[in-house]
């Protein structure tokens, strides 16, 4: 018979928990080294049951957060969790047994209370650099998940409180940063160990099989809302296509996304069929990546008061085509994973956009432009610097999009210039608005970024990872598609390289690089948008004149 529990003191309970999992990242935060954690933000925690179902999670990235759940999962299958014991520290980061891609390496550490398992805590980091061909570990030319970086099966990094100092001197050798590397894991270790010592504070209060018994109570809750959310969502069947620009080798090819989303009996299905297949370069993703992006929009149209964690993702089901871009088979590279979770998304959620146009807004920029440079200072010292840049989101039914946002699967942050050219030598000239870049409609489709870096020192390798240049955000409702993305290398002996969306190349003193991101789509005719919120555009500098007479002329 299932315990009832007081409603006020679950809610307690439950606050407690995300309170928990948010000091958790805010750990991450202040004790990582990347500036891709403490400034991008590139990082997540999480709280899990015993049999590896999400309890609660960090305000932080969707990916990360979804991925964990295969993590967990596959580290209790590998160590049993009746043969753990207080202070271990478990890690993987293999896309081919649950990971995501090798710069994510997941940590988990098990809680006992009273001497009883009752929960894991789980974070994952992208770690800067983990080896492979290229620094930043994210090479857009790889053809097999061997030149990606350091691979690592489920492991133990700690018995009790004792370190393998065998793994650890094998992650030092396989970074071109080793330092930064290790602190960024030890970062994580002391968000999972924040976790366990709050957990602990808890089980004060309520026993530990008090406690199991209301988490169990909490996933229940959440699935049953769920379950009646959709319920009241109008059944069907809801298509939608979408394409990446190429994958890095064939770089005339475009990647199709296929999706057909069904609704019904409660129930959340998302079948890939049709989808292109499994590509020669690393965009492909994993399952567990497709299952991050059918979770995330899930919990869009299901509504933000249900609490969030497992209980949520019962009624979530995907086909992924063996062999197909969503479901590649092993040694395919799959570093570049993002950009393709990030399509998958929003074509499930233009699919979904068909039920409930009113929730789903024009499809977003969907591009999270990935800038790696590496080398060696003048005085020798190493450096690896990622750079994460936004585009626009898509317009709503009732809103303008958003400047330079991420949005749907990621949840990163713009690098701060000073972060940037305080790690690496390089200067950047500007940093402003795109005018003209969001989809014209009767709502504003959210602007891209412009920003120009010069190279001050030596020779720096430099991998660009780049969408919607050759497809654009499309709008929806009569809404314009917004501005496609675009990147100019000069060279300081002489010439210009357009970037076909994805580059690895070796830049020199004086080489300087213009990158432009994408627009969202806009909502509705441009004929319907008021002469005033032209007139603002054009006085904020983010329409010209010139646009506002030819696209919302009326």
């Amino acid at each position: 018979m299932t315990q009832k529990f007081d409603p006020v003191t679950i809610e307690v309970v439950r606050n407690k928990l995300e309170g928990i999992a948010n000091e958790m990242q805010m750990t991450l935060f202040h004790s990582s080294f990347s500036p891709i954690v403490r400034e991008g933000l590139d990082a997540s925690a999480s709280l899990f049951t015993t049999d590896g179902e999400t309890l609660a999670q960090a305000v932080a990235i969707p990916i990360h957060l979804a991925t964990l759940i295969p993590v967990v999962k596959r580290i209790i299958q590998e160590f049993p969790p009746e043969t753990m014991l207080e202070g271990d520290v478990y890690m993987m980061n293999d896309p081919y047994l649950g990971g995501t891609h090798l710069p994510d390496i997941g940590i988990v550490m098990p809680v006992f209370c009273q001497g009883e398992l009752v929960a894991f805590s789980g974070s994952m980091t992208h770690h800067q650099d983990i080896g492979g061909m290229t620094a930043g570990s994210v090479p857009t030319n790889a053809t097999e998940i061997f030149q990606e970086g350091l691979r690592l099966p489920p492991l133990k990094l700690r018995s009790e409180q004792i370190m393998n100092d065998s793994i650890v001197e094998i992650m030092r050798l396989n970074s071109r940063i080793p330092d930064v590397f290790l602190g960024d894991i030890h970062a994580q270790i002391s968000a999972c160990t924040i976790g366990l010592q709050r957990l602990g504070d808890l089980s004060n209060k309520y026993p530990a099989p008090l406690l199991k018994a209301m988490f169990s109570d909490l996933l229940d809750r959440s699935e049953k809302m769920t379950r009646a959310a959709l319920l009241a969502l109008p059944e069907g069947t809801y298509k939608y296509i979408d394409y990446n620009d190429n994958d890095g080798i064939e770089l005339d090819k475009r990647i199709k996304i296929e999706v057909a989303v069904t609704i019904k009996d409660g129930q959340f299905h998302c079948d890939f069929t049709g989808s292109s297949p499994q590509v020669k370069g690393p965009f492909n993703v994993v399952p567990s990546g497709s299952m991050a992006a059918a979770y995330f929009a899930s919990r869009v149209i299901t509504g933000p008061d249900i609490p969030t964690n497992g209980g949520c993702f019962r009624s979530v089901s995907l086909h992924l085509p063996p062999g197909s871009i969503v479901n590649p088979v092993s040694p395919a590279p799959v570093n570049a994973r993002t950009a393709t979770i990030k399509r998958v998304t929003g074509a499930i959620l233009g699919a979904l956009r068909q039920a409930v146009p009113e929730t789903i807004g024009a499809d977003a920029a969907g591009e999270m432009l990935l800038l790696s440079f590496g080398g060696r200072t003048d005085e020798g010292n190493a450096f690896v610097v990622g750079e994460l840049i936004a585009g626009g989101s898509g317009a709503g039914h009732d809103n303008d999009g958003v400047d330079v946002i991420e949005t749907d699967a990621t949840n990163c942050m713009n690098l701060p210039v000073e972060a940037l050219e305080s790690d690496a030598p390089i200067r950047v000239l500007q940093s402003a608005l795109r005018i003209d870049s969001g989809g014209p409609g009767q709502y504003r489709g959210g602007l891209g970024i412009i920003r120009e870096y010069e190279i001050l020192e030596g020779e720096i390798s430099f991998t660009h990872r780049g969408e919607r240049h050759y497809s654009s955000a499309s709008g929806a409702n009569g809404g314009h598609a917004g501005a496609m993305a675009k990147t100019v290398i000069t060279r300081a002996a002489g010439g210009e390289e357009v970037v076909p969306s994805k580059l690895v190349t070796t830049l020199f003193k004086g080489d300087r690089i213009l990158v432009k991101t994408a627009g969202g789509g806009g909502y509705g005719a441009p004929q319907l948008r008021q002469k005033t919120q032209v007139e603002r555009d054009i006085h904020n500098g983010k329409v010209s004149h010139d646009a506002a007479s030819t696209r919302y002329k009326p």
